[in-house]
C-alpha cells in the first residue's frame, strides 16, 4: 500500500530517500529545479551537460550526499508545456510520473518527495498513477531479486495554502480509491486462468458487495437456463466450471436519479471452443474478462466515491472451452430479449454472453443509458491499435459525454461509424442474425457492434471494444505487460460527472 501524504512547500524540509521533478520542455528549469539546486548546487551543470531540456521520455539521476546519506534527484521530462487543464498535456505528466516511479522502484528507493506545479488538480492524477506505475503481478515470483522494492511514501510539496491543502488531500484519496480498482482489475485479469473462474470472479463481486454495502445478485447455470439466457449458457456448455451473471447495484440517497448501467465481457478464458484459436492466440485469453474486472472493480469505487446517480453493473462470466457438450457452428441459439441467432463460429462468444447481459439489463431497470466494455474482436485492435478502444454508438449526447470523460480519465476512444450498411452484415438465412459478420463487408469490429445492438432496444447505449487497450499496451510508463485495467477510470469518472 502506498501512502501519499502533503509536505511543505519544499522538497528540501523532506527526510526523504530521493527528489522528484517534472519539467516541461522549453520551460526555465532552473525556476522548475530550484529546490533541487538547493539539495544539490551543481546540479543545474549536469542538466546542461546531459542536454536535459524537459523533453517527453527524457530521465536525468543525480545522487548525492545529505546528512551522511546517499540520497537521489530524479528529474524527468514532461513534454511540451501547456495548460494543466488540457488533456494532452494531463497524459504527458501522466507518462513522466509513471516513468519516475518506475525509475525510483528500479533504485530501490522507499520514500520520495515530489514537487507539484500546475494546480492542484494534478494531485488526483499523481495518487493514480503512481500506484498503477507501481503495480506488479509478482504473486508467482519466488526469487524476490526479481520484485520490487515497494515504493511507500511519496510526499507531494508545493506552494499551497491551506484550502490548497484540504483539496488536494480530497484529490490524493480519491484518486487512490481509483488506482485502487484500476489494481484490482488488473490482478484479476492477470491471475492464472485456473484460479480466476467465473464462480471465483462471482465471489470476488459478492466481498465488494458485501463491504461496500452494494446490493448483489448472482445468478448460477441452472437459473441463467431457465431464464431463457441462450446466448450465455451456449458458450459455458464446453465447460465444467458453471457460467456466472453478477449483477451489483449502487444507490444514490438522490430521488429521482438517472440510472446507468455498465456491462463488462467476463469470458475467463478463451480457447475459441470447437472454432479452436492458434496456440499462440491463447497465451494471454485469460485477458478475455477484462471488460467485467473493469466493471466489477469500478463498482467499489463508485461505491467509496458515492455519485449521485444509481449504477448497475453486470458481468456474464464464462469459460469457452471444446468438449463433447460444446456448442457447435451450425447450433442456434434463443436469447433472454426472444431473439434468435445463428452460430457459425464459436469464437465470436463474447457478443453472445453480452446479449443476453444487455437484454437483461434493459428489461429490468429503468435506464438512462447502458455501456458495455468488451475485448471483443481482433479487428478492432488491428484498426487502432492499443492506444484506443473503438466506440461504437448511434446516440450522440450519450457519445459526447463517454468522449469527454474519455479524455478526463486516459482511458482513450475512438468512434467507429455505426450505419445501416454495417448491419446487413450479420443477417441470417435461418435465425434473426448470426454471430459473425459476411466477409464481403468486412469491419468486424462494427458488425459485432451491430449484433449487440439488437439487445439494448431504444436505451442510450454505447459500446465500446477493449480488445486492443485492454493487455500488453507497449510505450505507456505507468503499464507493465500484462492487464492495463482499461476502463475503471473512464467508468469512474462517466458516473461520477454523469449529466443529463
Amino acid at each position: 500500500m502506498m501512502n501519499i501524504t502533503i509536505g511543505g512547500k519544499s522538497v528540501t524540509e523532506q527526510k526523504v530517500r530521493a527528489y522528484g521533478f517534472c519539467v516541461p520542455q522549453h520551460s526555465d528549469i532552473e525556476h522548475y529545479l530550484k529546490d533541487a539546486v538547493a539539495l544539490c548546487p551543481m546540479i543545474m551543470e549536469v542538466v546542461k551537460a546531459r542536454d536535459f531540456t524537459g523533453k517527453q521520455g527524457q530521465i536525468l539521476s543525480v545522487p548525492f550526499i545529505k546528512d551522511g546519506s546517499l540520497h537521489d534527484i530524479i528529474i524527468v521530462g514532461v513534454g511540451v508545456s501547456k495548460r494543466a487543464s488540457d488533456s494532452s498535456f494531463l497524459e504527458e505528466y501522466r507518462r513522466a510520473i509513471g516513468q519516475l516511479v518506475r525509475h525510483a522502484l528500479s533504485m530501490h528507493v522507499k520514500s520520495l518527495a515530489l514537487h507539484v506545479v500546475g494546480g492542484t488538480m494534478l494531485a488526483e492524477q499523481i495518487a493514480i498513477i503512481a500506484q498503477m506505475a507501481a503495480y506488479h503481478f509478482d504473486d508467482f515470483i519466488t526469487d524476490k531479486k526479481q520484485t520490487d522494492t515497494p515504493l511507500a511514501d511519496i510526499v507531494l510539496c508545493g506552494e499551497m495554502d491551506d484550502n490548497d491543502k484540504e483539496r488536494i488531500a480530497y484529490l490524493i484519496k480519491r484518486g487512490s480509491i481509483i488506482a485502487r480498482a484500476v489494481n484490482k482489475a488488473r490482478h484479476w485479469v492477470d491471475s492464472p486462468p485456473t484460479l480466476l473462474t467465473p464462480t471465483v470472479l462471482a465471489d470476488k463481486a459478492r466481498e465488494i458487495a458485501e463491504n461496500n454495502n452494494l446490493a448483489i445478485t448472482v445468478f448460477d447455470e441452472q437459473e441463467i437456463i431457465k431464464m431463457g439466457m441462450g446466448g450465455l449458457a451456449a458458450v459455458s456448455r464446453g465447460s465444467d466450471i458453471d457460467c456466472q451473471l453478477i449483477i451489483m447495484e449502487y444507490k444514490t440517497a438522490h430521488k429521482d436519479a438517472p440510472t446507468v448501467a455498465f456491462v463488462g465481457k467476463g469470458i475467463t478464458f478463451d480457447s475459441g471452443g470447437l472454432s479452436l484459436k492458434p496456440a499462440r492466440s491463447m497465451e494471454t485469453m485469460k485477458e478475455d474478462m477484462s471488460g467485467a474486472a473493469a466493471v466489477i472493480a469500478a463498482m467499489e469505487a463508485i461505491a467509496l466515491l458515492k455519485p449521485d446517480i444509481n449504477v448497475i453493473g453486470i458481468a456474464p462470466s464464462s469459460e469457452n472451452l471444446p468438449s463433447g457438450k460444446a456448442t457447435k457452428p451450425g447450433d442456434i441459439v434463443r436469447f433472454y430479449n426472444g431473439k434468435t441467432a445463428e452460430i457459425k463460429n464459436t469464437d465470436a462468444e463474447g457478443r453472445l454472453i453480452l446479449a443476453d447481459a444487455l437484454s437483461y439489463a434493459v428489461k429490468n431497470y429503468k435506464l438512462d443509458a447502458i455501456m458495455d466494455l468488451a475485448t471483443l474482436t481482433g479487428a478492432c485492435a488491428y484498426a487502432l491499435g492499443p492506444y484506443y478502444a473503438g466506440l461504437m454508438s448511434e446516440h450522440d449526447e450519450f457519445v459526447k459525454q463517454v468522449e469527454e470523460s474519455a479524455q478526463r480519465s486516459g482511458d482513450y476512444v475512438w468512434r467507429l461509424p455505426l450505419t445501416n450498411d454495417y448491419k446487413q452484415a450479420i443477417k441470417s438465412t435461418v435465425a434473426d442474425i448470426c454471430n459473425i459478420g459476411n466477409e464481403s463487408i468486412k469491419a468486424g469490429a462494427v458488425t459485432a457492434a451491430a449484433f449487440l445492438q439488437n439487445f439494448v432496444d431504444e436505451v442510450p447505449w454505447v459500446h465500446l471494444d477493449i480488445a486492443g487497450t485492454a493487455f500488453d499496451v507497449p510505450n505507456i510508463s505507468y503499464y507493465r505487460p500484462g492487464a492495463t485495467g482499461y476502463g475503471v477510470r473512464l467508468i469512474i469518472d462517466l458516473a461520477t460527472h454523469w449529466s443529463k
